[in-house]
């Protein structure tokens, strides 16, 4: 007979890949993904709302799909790739999504602007030309109470711009 401990039991072990690194990490079997981001690996740009999936606080890219971390458990997402606003940037510098939402104020409190960047980011990947009804349909999960949402669609639109002129500048002789 194998006798295993409750406390082996409890914990679970997954590897991860988050913002391009390969991740190791032991938790609580019943936590979710927002709850080992923030707690197990110290990733607090996620943010925890309402934890019911409503606010979208704790978008994160999963696979490169904006999902509610809340709402996923942790165990779902051995070998997967995860992205975080800790991830956007690329050698040091703020990706263009960011650095538009500075120029133009569009955090206002700060506290929804990661999921709504990571969830631009995704929308940006999958389609880099959007017009303003398909950002806004894409953001309409981001619950955002101090912008009134115009900051957030023209940054979007103003990153668009940064994207396509980077992507010229790289492919310039």
């Amino acid at each position: 007979m194998t006798l295993i401990s409750i406390e082996s039991a409890k914990t679970s072990h997954i590897r991860i890949t988050l913002n391009g690194e390969q991740t190791d990490v032991s938790f609580a079997s019943y936590k979710t993904l927002l709850e080992i981001l923030r707690e197990d690996l110290g990733h607090t740009g996620t943010k925890h709302g309402c934890e019911l999936g409503e606010c979208g606080a704790c978008a994160v890219l999963l696979d490169g799909k904006p999902v509610l971390s809340c709402l996923v458990l942790a165990l779902e997402c051995d070998r997967r790739t995860i992205l975080t606003v800790e991830g956007m940037g690329v050698d040091g510098r703020l990706h263009p999504l960011q650095d538009a939402f500075a120029d133009l104020g569009a955090a206002q409190c700060g506290y929804c602007t990661p999921a709504i960047l990571v969830t631009a980011k995704a929308l940006l990947d999958e389609n880099p030309h959007p017009n303003r009804d398909q950002i806004r349909q894409a953001l309409s999960g981001n619950l955002c109470r101090c912008t009134g949402y115009l900051q957030i669609f023209e940054a979007v639109e103003a990153a668009i711009v940064k994207i396509a002129a980077q992507a010229h500048e790289s492919s310039a002789p």
